[in-house]
């Protein structure tokens, strides 16, 4: 691990060097690269400079507590002691963030939520899904694009895509892949019984255009009028655009937007995420397979947390972690669950390569 740390901080010393070289400032690329690679290190390398610290510190303690000094003696012992429980807490904090970055931890995200089992009961929990993301989107200054909603009469929605556009986007939410279910009473039900529903939940990586190559030849494009809420252009104009791709048979659509170019565009990014995220599993098998074990992500059929209304209880089912303030999570108040998510998988992945 020493020997690591030592090529970390070394690699962030070079680094450091390089972004004062006039001719690095002088090719933007560059410069662009080397700049964040630098920042993406920087809490790294401040985190083993206060873990080589303690390590110093406790060997200079050492030193005084075999000296012959009583009075510095007992002044050692008290700083002894607390170096010797700081040093494997850092050690701990350093192997979780020298863990292999995924390289798509810092890409924008595809969300797509489908109301499951549980007719307009499950529409309008997955419309209460979509709303939550999007309060927590907002609370992290995140911009969310809605692409395409199929909307109930009540309020609810059989299917909503959309992207999130945000700085770790897709590290905070990638757990999130799968079926969640709600237990509560409808509105509808006169006698009170408690129904259960399902909607499901999948997060995909926003591909770019950089990560994934779609030959024309390989795209049927149709265009059709839209339907739903909209003014006088709505049935009138063939704005919406559905896009099927061939060699795989993935079909997307897109009729939010009045300009049949700017749907076509967004039909365009929630495919290339899909073909981006086949990509990956197919590059990956052993990465697919954990991933599957772990949140369902392969099928989406994995029930992963469970939202009960009556007792204001929301549970996840991975980590075992159970919160009584169901209201405020669904009002966006996500940061306690994703951390714990966050923790709970990395604490994995540590132990699959320890």
């Amino acid at each position: 691990m020493l020997d690591r740390l030592k090529q970390i901080e070394e690699k962030y010393e070079n680094l450091t060097d390089l972004l004062m070289d006039p001719k690095v400032h002088a090719v933007q690329s560059d410069f662009q690269k080397y700049s964040r690679e630098h920042s993406d290190l920087q809490p790294l390398v401040e985190k083993i400079r206060e873990y080589k610290k303690v390590v110093e510190d406790l060997k200079a303690a050492e030193e005084i507590l075999n000296s012959s000094d009583p009075d510095l003696k007992e002044l050692a012992q008290a700083e002894y002691d607390d170096l010797k429980k700081k040093k494997p807490a850092l050690e701990e904090e350093l192997k979780f963030m020298m863990l292999p970055v995924d390289p798509r931890d810092s890409k924008n995200v595809i969300l797509e939520i489908r109301a499951g089992t549980g007719g307009e009961e499950a529409a309008l929990f997955a419309a209460a899904l979509f709303r939550m993301y999007s309060k927590y989107a907002e609370s992290r200054r995140w911009k969310v694009e809605l692409i395409s909603m199929n909307a109930t009469g009540l309020g609810g929605v059989k299917e909503v895509v959309a992207s999130i556009l945000g700085k770790g986007a897709y590290s905070k939410l990638k757990y999130e892949s799968g079926v969640h279910r709600v237990q509560r009473v409808p509105s509808t039900e006169a006698s009170g019984r408690i129904h259960t529903s399902a909607a499901t939940v999948a997060v995909l990586p926003e591909a770019e255009e950089v990560d994934v190559k779609i030959d024309q030849k390989d795209l049927r494009i149709d265009t059709f009028c839209s339907s739903g809420a909209g003014g006088q252009s709505v049935n009138t104009t063939y704005s919406a655009v559905r896009i099927v791709h061939i060699p795989t048979n993935l079909v997307v659509q897109c009729q939010d937007e009045r300009s049949q170019t700017k749907n076509r565009e967004k039909a365009m990014k929630v495919l290339r995420s899909r073909l981006y995220e086949m990509e990956m599993e197919e590059k990956d098998k052993e990465r697919a397979e954990q991933r599957k074990s772990q949140v369902g992500s392969g099928d989406r059929s994995e029930r992963i947390r469970t939202y009960n209304y009556p007792q204001n209880r929301v549970s996840d089912h991975r980590t075992g972690l159970t919160l009584y303030k169901l209201e405020q999570i669904m009002e966006g108040s996500l940061d306690e669950v994703l951390d714990n998510m966050s923790t709970h998988f990395n604490a994995e992945r540590l132990r699959e390569i320890t």
